[in-house]
């Protein structure tokens, strides 16, 4: 995993149980797949420390519950949650504006 998704991880975490409710981790893997087209691919062992220390920060709450015979457990976001995840969406989304600007300083000159 490249240094730049290890830093957002977190964020893409928080934003993805935003928009969608309750998520389970092979489902938050298989969105960021889906919506990257491939392109980002989130490990396990990356995956599951994150989701956590978010639970431990109060921001998602887990619940479990059995699917088709196996256990299965749900993250969902707290209010807690939803105002950390609109900051850091808006603080990812500043940083990505600049860093544009940075890598492609003729487009900005318009």
């Amino acid at each position: 995993m490249n240094q730049h998704l290890k830093g957002s991880l977190s964020t893409i975490i928080l934003k993805l149980l935003h928009d969608n409710g309750r998520m389970y981790g092979y489902e938050i893997t298989q969105k960021v797949k889906e919506l990257t087209q491939d392109d980002i691919q989130i490990t396990e062992g990356a995956l599951y420390p994150i989701l956590h220390k978010l639970e431990a920060e109060e921001v998602l709450t887990a619940e479990t519950e059995k699917v088709d015979g196996r256990v299965r457990k749900y993250y969902k976001i707290t209010p807690k949650g939803n105002a950390v995840a609109v900051d850091r969406i808006a603080e990812l989304k500043a940083f990505a504006e600049n860093l544009n600007l940075i890598l492609n300083p003729k487009l900005s000159l318009s």
